[in-house]
C-alpha cells in the first residue's frame, strides 16, 4: 500500500515530498513580510515589525503552545485508558518483574510491540486482499477518502472481543 500522491491530473514523486517544507517557507515569507510585519509596526514603532528577541520569544512562545496542546491531550488519553483499566505491558513488566530481569523484561515489552505491528501489519495484508478481490476499492484503498476505515475498525474491535472473551484468557484481563 503506498500514498496517493496525485493531485487532479497532476502527480508529486515520492523523492520531491520533501520540497514542500522549501515550499511552505517560500509561501509564508512573504505573508509574513506583507501583513504580519506592517501590524506588529503599528504596536512595535520599529522598522521590521519585531526585534530578533521578540521574534525568538513570539517562536519559542509558540511552541510553549504546541507542546502544550499535545501534553493536554496525551493527559487525557492517559486518564482514559486509565478509568478503564490499562496499563502499558512495560508497566506490567516492572511491577511483576525482579528487579535483576527489568532489563529483559523491558525487552520482551518491545518484541511483543514488534510482533503486535507485524501482526497488525499481516491482518491489513489480509482484508486489503479479501476486500479488493473483484475489482473492489477495499476498505483501506490508496486514496482515504473512499476508505471505509470504520468497517477495519469494526474488524479490530471483534478480533479484541475475541481475545478478551476467548477461553484460555480465564482471568479476562487485557494483560
Amino acid at each position: 500500500m503506498m500514498m496517493d500522491t496525485t493531485i487532479g491530473s497532476f502527480t508529486i514523486p515520492a523523492a520531491s515530498l520533501s520540497n514542500f517544507d522549501v515550499i511552505s517557507v517560500i509561501f509564508w515569507v512573504p505573508v509574513y513580510d506583507r501583513i504580519l510585519v506592517p501590524i506588529a509596526r503599528k504596536f512595535t514603532n520599529q522598522g521590521r515589525g519585531f526585534t530578533e528577541f521578540q521574534g525568538m520569544g513570539i517562536d519559542l512562545f509558540l511552541s510553549i503552545l504546541c507542546m502544550s496542546a499535545a501534553t493536554l491531550v496525551e493527559i487525557k488519553c492517559l486518564d482514559i485508558a486509565a478509568s478503564l483499566g490499562y496499563n502499558t505491558p512495560l508497566e506490567f513488566f516492572y511491577d511483576q518483574s525482579p528487579d535483576a530481569m527489568h532489563s529483559l523484561c523491558s525487552t520482551l515489552s518491545l518484541l511483543t510491540n514488534s510482533l503486535g505491528n507485524n501482526l497488525s501489519s499481516f491482518i491489513l495484508t489480509v482484508m486489503t486482499s479479501i476486500t479488493t478481490s473483484g475489482g473492489q476499492p477495499g476498505w483501506i484503498p490508496d486514496n482515504l477518502i473512499r476508505a471505509r476505515l470504520c468497517d477495519r475498525q469494526f474488524t479490530s474491535c471483534l478480533l479484541n472481543l475475541q481475545f478478551i472473551c476467548s477461553p484460555r484468557n480465564t482471568s479476562n484481563q487485557l494483560y
